[in-house]
C-alpha cells in the first residue's frame, strides 16, 4: 500500500523556506489556495470555471496535446516508440475549454490538455488574483487544463508548488533514489520534455518490469481536492491523475538549473559517455572522485594557496568562464 504524505497547516513564507524544503520531504498544504476566485469558480461548476478563465484570454493559441479516446487519456509513446500516441497543436483556449465541455461525461474521452501556459504573458492579470507567498518573488505561475489525462511518472530539475483548482487530482511519489526500479524512457525523445517512466502504473506489467514492485512499496500517494497543495521536492518522481471531466492545476516551479552554474543532467549525459565502457574497477576509481569533488558537501582545500585553488575555491565568473571554455574546446575535438 502507497504511504500517505504528510499533511500541514498552511506554514508561514520562513518555516517553508528554512524547515520544509531543506527537509527534502513531500507535504500536502490542504485549502491553502481555495480562497484564489479562480478556485471558487471552480467549485460552483465547470462552465463557471470557464467563463472565469476566459476574462483572461488574449486570443493567443497555447500548446495543446490532442488524441483519440483510446490513449485513455495518456500523454505517452506509441506501441513501437516511434512517436507519440498524440499529437501537439497550437490551439485557442476557447476552443478547448468548449471541447472539453462537450465531452465531460465522456468515457473514455478524447484526450485534450493545455499543458503549462505561462500565466502572465498568456492570461495577463489572472496572476494578480493568485498570491502565493510561499515561493520566491517573481516565481511565474503556470496553468495546466485539461480533461481526464494522465502524465507518465517523470521528475522536475526544480522545486515545485502544485495547486489543485479545478477538478480532483491523484499524485504518485516517489523518491529519486528508486530510478533503477522505473524503467526509465530514453533521454532524446521524451513525451514533455523530460524522461519518463515506461511502467503503466495502473495495469504494471511485472512480467517486463519485474522491478517495479520494489518502487511500488516506496511509493506515497495522496488526492487533491480543488484549493489544496502539494510540494514536490527537487528530483521527485511523479506520476499524475487528473479524475474529472475538467482538471486544471497551477504550479511554481524554482530552484532549476537556470539558477546554476550549468545543468547537472549536461555533466549526466557526459558522464555517460565517458565511462560507459570502461572496466568495473576503472568506474569504482571514477566514482570515489564523483564522491569526493561534487557529492561531498564540502572538502578542505586550506592548503592551497587562494589565489592557486581554481574551481576548487569560490567560482567567480572569470574562472567560470575559462572552464566552460576548456570544457567546449575538449568536446569539440572529440566531434
Amino acid at each position: 500500500m502507497p504511504q500517505l504524505i504528510t499533511e500541514i497547516s498552511e506554514p508561514t513564507p520562513e518555516q517553508f523556506r528554512c524547515e520544509i524544503i531543506p527537509n527534502g520531504e513531500p507535504v500536502v498544504i490542504r485549502r491553502l489556495v481555495k480562497n484564489w476566485p479562480i478556485v471558487q469558480h471552480a467549485l460552483n461548476n465547470p462552465l463557471a470555471f470557464c467563463r472565469y478563465l476566459m476574462q483572461f484570454d488574449r486570443g493567443q493559441d497555447f500548446n495543446t496535446a490532442i488524441g483519440p479516446a483510446s490513449t485513455g487519456g495518456k500523454i505517452f509513446y506509441n506501441s513501437d516508440m516511434s512517436g507519440l500516441n498524440c499529437r501537439f497543436e497550437q490551439k485557442k483556449l476557447e476552443a478547448s475549454l468548449r471541447f472539453l465541455l462537450d465531452n465531460i461525461n465522456e468515457n473514455p474521452a478524447p484526450l485534450l490538455a493545455i499543458q503549462s501556459i505561462q500565466v502572465p504573458s498568456f492570461l495577463t492579470g489572472l496572476e494578480h488574483e493568485l498570491p502565493m507567498p510561499l515561493v520566491p518573488a517573481n516565481t511565474e505561475a503556470r496553468i495546466w487544463i485539461g480533461g481526464k489525462t494522465t502524465v507518465a511518472a517523470h521528475y522536475d530539475p526544480s522545486e515545485n508548488i502544485a495547486c489543485c483548482i479545478a477538478g480532483r487530482r491523484q499524485f504518485t511519489l516517489l523518491r529519486p533514489d528508486q530510478i533503477s526500479n522505473l524503467y526509465v524512457g530514453p533521454f532524446e525523445f521524451t513525451p514533455s520534455g523530460t524522461t519518463v517512466s515506461m511502467v503503466d502504473f495502473d495495469n504494471p506489467d511485472y512480467k517486463k518490469f519485474p522491478r517495479f514492485k520494489h518502487a511500488e512499496k516506496a511509493t506515497y500517494s495522496t488526492l487533491l481536492e480543488p484549493g489544496d497543495a502539494i510540494y514536490i521536492p527537487y528530483l521527485w518522481w511523479h506520476h499524475v491523475k487528473a479524475l474529472d471531466g475538467i482538471n486544471a492545476l497551477m504550479n511554481y516551479w524554482w530552484g532549476s538549473n537556470a539558477e546554476q552554474h550549468c545543468d547537472p543532467r549536461h555533466a549526466l549525459l557526459m558522464s555517460m559517455m565517458a565511462m560507459s565502457n570502461m572496466p568495473a574497477h576503472h568506474k569504482s576509481a571514477w566514482q570515489s572522485m564523483f564522491t569526493h569533488y561534487a557529492f561531498s558537501q564540502a572538502h578542505d582545500v586550506s592548503y592551497i594557496h587562494e589565489a592557486r585553488r581554481g574551481i576548487l575555491g569560490r567560482f567567480e565568473p572569470e574562472m567560470l568562464r575559462g572552464v566552460k571554455q576548456a570544457i567546449v574546446k575538449a568536446l569539440s575535438r572529440s566531434l
